[in-house]
């Protein structure tokens, strides 16, 4: 189930708003830039997948989405709890960092939570299955996969490099809430 609290930068304990009805969730985040879409997560895929597989399972929205947006790489993040590097990937992804492109990551099965620091304010989002977030470049924010990673989300680029995280050092990542799972 989707979900987006909304919080003041300075307040990380009462968040300002909550919204779990999907259209309104696409709403908000439209209203600050930021792409949130429902698609079909129905093919047979869990979290351990192979990037082949996940890739080849959904190919027709893979393509769609570069032929609308450009996009050159396409990569896949398949966590389970038992990843041999879950804790090192979930603070790597915890700091608070911006990217020069739009990070694209599209929910195929399990959840995660992505972090928008926008202004003044805190979207904390938590995506599942079937949820496409969008988020524009130079926008600052951090992922949590929780402290037992179960999701498989494809990743759209424009670079071929693929992910090219530039970290902010800021701790505002420390302040709000983690996903716990």
């Amino acid at each position: 189930m989707s979900r987006l609290r909304v919080y003041d930068q300075h307040r990380p304990d009462v968040p300002i708003a909550t919204h779990v009805d999907h259209d309104t969730i696409a709403r908000v985040l439209g209203e600050v830039g930021v792409r949130f879409e429902s698609w079909r997560a129905d093919q047979p895929v869990a979290p351990g997948a192979s990037q082949e597989e996940v890739i080849d399972a959904y190919r027709q929205d893979i393509e769609r989405l570069q032929a609308e947006r450009g996009y050159r790489a396409v990569d896949v993040i398949s966590l389970t709890t038992d990843h041999p590097q879950k804790d090192a990937l979930r603070r790597k992804f915890l700091s608070e960092h911006t990217h020069s492109e739009d990070e694209v990551r599209f929910f195929v099965a399990g959840q995660g939570q992505f972090t928008l620091h926008i202004g003044e304010r805190i979207y904390d989002v938590l995506c599942g299955a079937g949820d496409l977030i969008g988020v524009p470049d130079g926008t600052r924010h951090w992922f949590d996969m929780g402290p037992n990673p179960h999701f498989v989300a494809i990743r759209l680029f424009t670079n071929p490099e693929g992910w090219v995280a530039n970290f902010t050092g800021e701790d505002i990542a420390d302040r709000f809430p983690r996903l716990e799972n």
